[in-house]
């Protein structure tokens, strides 16, 4: 019996998806395939015990998470974008400006607000699941989320009649 029966088959199935949680978490293609190999290669050593009874899934979001905020952590003089876009040689349509402004403001919080912003809203998950995945409190999430969408306003004022605390109904804005 192959240790790593499944595994191939789990990656394959997954590897978008949690590429672009990685791409959300980083802000950078490159830096979000490092992180993803970095975390795949920590799932494949407890691959056995996850395909036995566990939750691979759900473990490898969290060691998503976690890795990114261990490496937040650990590069304290860590590179962020310009404050400028670069110029193009068109003219950028408002969703494009968008994107870019809230690009840049999720670049500036916090590690475990980011999280929380991805998850919630762009993964599109419940409070609960959010803090199963965060391991912490439900009460912790919802305050995380209320101090990262005020965060995000104060940073992209444009954007701030997308950013509600009480509803989700600009989430779908926010994804685009």
């Amino acid at each position: 019996m192959d240790r790593y029966e499944g595994f191939r088959e789990f990656v394959g199935a997954r590897q978008h998806s949690l590429m672009y949680s990685a791409y959300l978490l980083t802000g950078d293609s490159h830096l979000a395939e490092d992180l993803l190999q970095n975390v795949l290669v920590k799932v494949a050593r407890h691959w056995p015990k996850l395909a036995k009874g566990g939750n691979p899934e759900a473990y490898t979001r969290k060691a998503l998470i976690n890795e990114h905020i261990s490496w937040r952590r650990r590069r304290k003089s860590a590179e962020y974008p310009q404050e400028d876009p670069p110029e193009q040689g068109h003219d950028p349509s408002d969703d494009t400006l968008h994107r870019v402004a809230l690009q840049r403001a999720l670049a500036r919080l916090t590690p475990r607000q980011r999280a929380v912003v991805v998850l919630r809203f762009y993964e599109d998950r419940s409070v609960e699941e959010t803090a199963g995945l965060l391991g912490c409190s439900a009460g912790t999430v919802k305050s995380q989320t209320h101090h990262a969408l005020g965060r995000l306003r104060s940073l992209v004022p444009e954007l701030a009649h997308l950013l509600h605390d009480t509803d989700t109904a600009g989430a779908e804005e926010i994804r685009r």
